[in-house]
């Protein structure tokens, strides 16, 4: 991820260093579930009037993960090329973008809305549910355009079928949302989408010291950590058993860096190979994963509760591998926006692409397979040149926000 703009403006960072963390954050996720309770739905739901998504009459639903659409309102014509290519292809039950949708150069409200537009608009005049999450380039054009996330969350759940929840009381972050999949027979939830803001770039200094040497992006919160296994355990409570699901994030967690090197401080192609036999890695790595300068204990809490499989990320565009690390999936995305970084040269577009999910529900038991759907096979043009189209018109709800 060779990109970087910006500072954070997330309630933590605003508050200050660690000293102000007590201040910054409430006590904990929890204070949001009381209030989620009493309305019979987990915090960070899609609001009622969403599609409900279920698995088909033979057991199969599948969802398609897009990344890093990331341009302005003149995107360009190849990436919303490749995203209708791939819906018509795979007709997903569910698609999602996950993370820096837009970026810099929206200067005003409206361009926001139509760079927003152009990227959803493929999904929702096909009546695909979707949703999206929030990646560290999305508030790029804020000092410009005066549109923040909330403001974009906003505009998103305007859409008919967003699925995107409201911000969560007590807990970091825009729009972290649990979409619930039930099976086939409209029954209890089998499976769950679990969609987290990773957030945008570490603060200045942290009790007085800087990030001199350490990465600059941002991290997932411990509150956000303590939601997902809040309504995790929540989950299982009511069910009687744990809900099978993934996690999509923008940013990747540390545990994809050290599965690719097989270790933590390893980085010779021996290690490599060795990552590469022992978690089954397939895919590319073109550029070094880019995480925050701290772990934030995702995966720990993850291999806690056993119920999410897989963590699958975007934000390194020309990374598109994933492997087992111990028992989840973790993986990328390429990135699907033809107006952002790619591979050097006349190679820029080779990797443009999104990633699909196929699960199949026997039981209790959701399998779950990944492939990659490449431009380069949908007879998209790879041409290394930029290609802006005209915006996308507004809907009549969209364009009177």
């Amino acid at each position: 991820m060779t990109e970087q703009s910006g500072v954070s403006r997330r309630t933590i960072l605003a508050a200050g260093g660690l000293g102000a963390i007590g201040a910054a954050i409430p006590t904990g996720a929890a204070q949001a579930s009381p209030q989620a309770t009493a309305k019979g739905s987990p915090a960070g739901s899609p609001p009622g009037r969403a599609p409900k998504l279920r698995f088909r009459a033979d057991g199969t639903f599948k969802v398609v993960q897009f990344n890093d659409t990331q341009d302005d309102e003149l995107t360009d014509r190849r990436t919303v090329e490749l995203i209708e290519k791939t819906l018509d292809a795979e007709k997903p039950d569910f698609a999602l973008i996950n993370g820096d949708v837009i970026t810099g150069g929206c200067e005003t409200r409206l361009a926001v809305k139509q760079a927003i537009n152009n990227v959803v608009w493929p999904m929702e005049s096909r009546g695909i549910p979707w949703a999206v999450t929030y990646g560290n380039h999305d508030e790029d054009s804020l000092p410009q355009s005066g549109v923040d996330e909330a403001m974009m969350l906003d505009f998103y759940r305007s859409y008919d079928h967003n699925l995107n929840a409201s911000n969560i009381d007590g807990v970091t972050g825009t729009g972290n949302t649990v979409v619930p999949i039930r099976s086939a027979n409209g029954g209890r939830e089998a499976f769950a989408l679990w969609l987290l803001d990773s957030g945008r770039y570490a603060p200045g200094s942290i009790n007085g010291q800087d990030f001199a040497g350490y990465p600059t992006w941002d991290w997932l919160r411990m509150d956000q950590v303590a939601w997902y296994r809040d309504e995790s355990q929540r989950l299982e409570q009511r069910l009687g058993r744990k809900v099978p699901g993934l996690m999509f994030v923008h940013i990747a967690l540390w545990e994809h860096r050290f599965m690719w090197w097989g270790g933590v401080d390893t980085r010779t192609e021996a290690d490599a190979a060795r990552g590469r036999a022992r978690h089954g890695i397939v895919g590319e790595r073109n550029e070094d994963e880019c995480p925050g300068p701290i772990n934030s204990g995702m995966f720990n809490a993850i291999l806690e509760r056993g119920d999410v499989k897989g963590v699958f990320v975007g934000h390194d565009h020309v990374n598109d591998y994933y492997g087992d690390y111990y028992g989840v999936l973790l993986g990328y995305a390429p990135g699907t926006g033809f107006g952002a970084y790619g591979l050097p040269g006349a190679e820029r577009n080779r990797m443009r692409g999104g990633r699909v999910f196929e699960l199949t529900q026997a039981g209790d038991d959701v399998a779950i397979a990944t492939r990659v759907v490449y431009a380069r096979d949908l007879g998209i043009d790879l041409t290394a040149n930029d290609q802006p189209m005209q915006p996308t018109p507004l809907g009549r709800k969209q364009a009177a926000i």
